[in-house]
């Protein structure tokens, strides 16, 4: 015999009320196609990246077509101190040597990808992990940045080394597994005119194939909450004229910069709506895309 309580049946109707205030959302979105950022910080442990494949996985069943593009900075980091192999950050990025680009390869395009594939896999996905090589998925070239010397005002170029940005996207190889019904898990692993390897910015690599997806949302699950005001209130809603204002005032400072400026150029690229959403939070994704409220801000072009 099974006895339901009060509570347990209290429960269960907001369960219902939740599922059922969902379907004008799986409605307007069945079809479409997500662009997802996996942050390294946002990985997580375990049972966070549980939360993550099984959120994917919904997505999917529902019918929206998820593109995973992970990083796994944290990782590489590990891995290089393992090894003893010195790398350094300039202005947020990491200056990748040729010992430093194999073993970001490696960590990238190895264990963490078949790690994401395997979680997704487990909750009863279907996914194919890729790097940017694949199908001459990421065409890149290095990235080139300038700095100012404070005492002589004098800009130099950085020599980043193997660091990449895209130059070209070629969408075929996304296209054909998403179209079979699978879920491409993509790590940002680039490949120069001549054969070279480039480490790419997840951000950046995200915001690129998003554009050429012309995917209707850019999600980038991090390890904060989203854009704040000066006071510390989360930003729910925003348009890029708007975030424009925000950056010439100071409002959005530091590792934020880049990330609103990714989800700027896609949108201006086609896509419909980009989120910078804080991956902490469990199950995010899903009230996200299926709450009116949301948990991140949205960037709307």
């Amino acid at each position: 015999m099974q006895i339901k309580t009060i509570k347990t049946k209290e429960l269960l109707l907001r369960t219902a009320k939740t599922v059922s205030e969902a379907l004008p959302y799986i409605q307007r979105f069945a079809g479409q196609t997500f662009v997802i950022k996996y942050g390294g910080n946002a990985m997580g442990d375990e049972r966070t990246a549980e939360t993550f494949a099984r959120d994917i996985v919904m997505l999917k069943t529902i019918g929206i077509n998820p593109v995973v593009v992970h990083g796994g900075g944290p990782q590489i980091g590990a891995m290089l101190e393992r090894l003893k192999i010195h790398s350094e950050f300039v202005d947020g990025l990491r200056v990748t040597d040729q010992a430093a680009v194999e073993i970001v390869e490696m960590v990238l395009s190895g264990s963490i990808n078949k790690q994401i594939v395997t979680a997704i896999n487990q909750m009863g996905g279907t996914a194919i992990g890729i790097s940017g090589k694949d199908g001459n998925l990421i065409e890149a070239q290095q990235l080139r940045r300038t700095k100012k010397d404070p005492d002589s005002n004098i800009e130099r170029v950085l020599d980043l080394g193997y660091v990449g940005e895209p130059t070209k996207i070629n969408p075929e190889a996304i296209q054909n597994i998403v179209a079979s019904g699978m879920i491409p898990v993509i790590a940002p692993i680039g490949m120069g005119p001549n054969g070279e390897t480039y480490n790419i910015n997840a951000d950046t690599a995200a915001g690129a194939i998003a554009s050429a997806l012309k995917a209707h949302k850019l999600m980038m699950l991090t390890d904060v909450a989203g854009i704040l005001t000066k006071d510390k209130q989360l930003i729910s809603e925003i348009d890029a004229v708007e975030i424009d204002a925000l950056l010439a005032d100071g409002t959005i400072t530091g590792g934020m910069i880049p990330k609103v400026e990714t989800c700027v150029n896609a949108l201006r690229d086609g896509v419909k709506q980009a989120h910078i959403l804080d991956g902490r939070i469990p199950h995010v994704l899903l009230i996200e895309v299926f709450t009116a409220g949301g948990a991140s801000t949205m960037i709307k072009a």
